[in-house]
């Protein structure tokens, strides 16, 4: 089944739908590649992800995630470790994942299917950070959704925000798609003002990344 098939609604709200299992799942499941934007991203939200990562490894499709500078410490130590440049094996322990969730992350990591961007303001007219909420899928028919809003990334029900999701199709909303498109690709070749791009492993080995404390991720 490709995007295009998908019943997608026009927006989705947490006081009348399940943003996760409604629409995000189901996206991520028929897609070959995902692009997203947020403010912060945890080891949990990257092992969540594989729940829906069937045609990730099938189809060797890639994910590309553009972020915020700052994360807890027990994260960034962890995903410094996933996302160096090691051209063996990745050896880290990752069995507190549990289950299929352990081998579909190693194999996006060890594959090179994950792409990690910082996202850090440059600019006096940018007081806070990097808290862009945008995500793209891409299917084998180069039909595309776009999506607005939504911070969370887990499928955890003790974790959700009440939000709202805005949804374009390539189908039927192809100017604000192309839009959106064009916002991702020029903040990932580091093309956006006020923001400077980086690396994950440039962003960490020149002291870049910062640790927050948990409350702050969960009332920001």
């Amino acid at each position: 089944m490709g995007l295009r098939e998908l019943s997608l609604k026009e927006e989705y709200r947490s006081d009348r739908d399940d943003i996760i299992s409604e629409f995000f799942i189901p996206c991520l499941s028929n897609c070959i590649e995902y692009d997203r934007c947020i403010k912060y991203v945890s080891v949990e939200s990257f092992s969540t992800l594989t729940l829906g990562f069937e045609n990730f490894v099938k189809n060797q499709a890639k994910m590309r995630v553009v972020t915020g500078h700052r994360f807890r410490a027990s994260d960034l130590n962890v995903l410094t470790r996933m996302m160096s440049n090691h051209k063996s094996e990745f050896r880290f322990n990752l069995s507190f994942f549990g289950g299929d969730k352990n081998k579909l992350l190693k194999d996006m990591i060890t594959n090179h299917k994950l792409e990690v961007k910082i996202a850090i303001p440059n600019s006096e007219e940018i007081v806070g950070s990097f808290d862009e909420k945008i995500g793209i899928f891409l299917d084998e028919n180069d039909d595309v959704v776009a999506f607005a809003g939504t911070s969370s990334e887990t499928f955890s029900t003790q974790n959700r925000n009440f939000e709202s999701v805005d949804i374009f199709t390539s189908w039927n909303d192809k100017s604000r798609v192309e839009t959106k498109i064009k916002d991702f690709e020029e903040l990932w070749e580091n093309k956006t003002k006020y923001v400077e791009v980086y690396d994950f492993n440039y962003a960490e080995k020149n002291n870049l990344l910062k640790y927050t404390s948990p409350w702050a991720l969960e009332f920001t």
